[in-house]
């Protein structure tokens, strides 16, 4: 099994507002979520907006690809309590680009925020991961996430021929599996003690179908298979070392349906005995925005163009740090440039074979009331 060489605390998303700009896909994703947000909440007893209600959006980004889905969600709870405060928790880990967080909930940036439509409306933002608790015990009414809980709290080892755990096998794969299964109970765990009795998660993760599918290999090639292809060939030109190979394992699990199930059906698990219960579970595939565009437009740069940015909002970090730190930052930011250009002239020689498909578990979970 391969070593560790480096932890999960490297990666970012895009800062800067660039990440809703760019993941045009991920808020397609929140948008489907929409209706099970709204039916979450009507499904949640009336005594549990007695003391106001709180909203969380755990790995929120910037809040760009969520903002209709919280007025959404705030439109469902004036509904049935005109009356009710309603705080709104955006979390993600410290080293998100909160910046950018506020500007866009607060409608200074280029997003249309439900703040000036609103009034007892209360945004915050919390620098806390959601592997700890976020929120005092029994005091969170609504949790939701989408397109955040895949990436794992560490790095369990490198994957000796791949840069994702879709390619790992034997040992390796049993390490991400091992490392995923402990991530899925704390994050399920620290959410039960926020809960209110009654209250609902909608969580909306990557993950495997059944059919096989995931992230990037829905139709045409495969793009975690053409990531490593590429990284590879960088390597065998001596572009990169066998270390800076090796290095690019991005710290990230796909569940299936039953992995995410287990926890929450299992008795004997402490997160079915902390009280959450599986209400529902479905995968869906959302199509890559812009290779649906490409069907129309046919213009193969404008799709690479278009398409290949936001690929770098989520991935590009964890490259970037699998370099050697004694390379000169210009050196390492060419490389990075090489890696993208020689993906984006694999689009554009072969445009109807690439995109990145969205394939998620769609999780509802409630709270029992005791």
């Amino acid at each position: 099994m391969g070593k560790v060489s480096a932890q999960a605390d490297s990666v970012t998303m895009s800062g800067g507002g660039v990440y809703s700009l760019a993941t045009k896909g991920a808020k397609d994703v929140i948008d489907a979520a929409t209706p099970m947000v709204v039916d979450a909440i009507n499904a949640i007893p009336a005594e549990s907006f007695e003391q106001g209600f709180t909203f969380s959006d755990m790995g929120c980004a910037d809040g760009g690809t969520s903002l209709s889905m919280v007025e959404a969600a705030i439109n469902a709870v004036r509904a049935r309590r005109p009356d009710t405060p309603v705080s709104v928790v955006y979390t993600d880990q410290p080293r998100n680009d909160f910046n950018a967080l506020v500007t866009n909930v607060h409608g200074l940036g280029p997003f249309d925020s439900y703040l000036g439509r609103h009034e007892n409306v209360f945004p915050l933002e919390s620098g806390t991961s959601f592997y700890r608790q976020i929120l005092p015990d029994n005091s969170l009414t609504l949790g939701f996430s989408a397109t955040a809980m895949h990436w794992l709290s560490s790095k369990p080892c490198d994957i000796n021929n791949h840069v994702h755990m879709v390619g790992a096998s034997g040992d390796e794969l049993d390490a991400f599996r091992a490392q995923a299964k402990k991530d899925w109970q704390q994050i399920l765990l620290c959410r039960a003690r926020e809960l209110k009795a009654g209250g609902r998660l909608v969580l909306i993760n990557f993950g495997i179908d059944e059919q096989g599918r995931y992230l990037g290999n829905t139709v045409g090639v495969n793009m975690f298979n053409t990531f490593h292809e590429i990284w590879q060939e960088m390597m065998t030109a001596g572009r990169i070392s066998e270390a800076e190979y090796a290095a690019m394992t991005l710290p990230q699990y796909y569940n299936t349906v039953e992995e995410f199930s287990a926890p929450l059906l299992n008795e004997n698990d402490p997160v079915h005995q902390a009280g959450l219960r599986l209400e529902s579970i479905e995968t869906r595939v959302v199509p890559c925005p812009f290779a649906e565009d490409f069907k129309q437009h046919r213009d193969a740069e404008k799709f690479a163009t278009d398409y290949i940015p936001t690929i770098r909002t989520w991935n590009e970090s964890t490259y970037f740090a699998g370099l050697s730190s004694e390379r000169p930052l210009e050196e390492r930011k060419r490389v990075i440039e090489d890696f993208y250009g020689a993906y984006r002239m694999r689009v554009v020689a072969d445009p109807d074979q690439h995109g990145m498909g969205y394939v998620h578990a769609y999780t509802v979970i409630s709270k029992c009331r005791e």
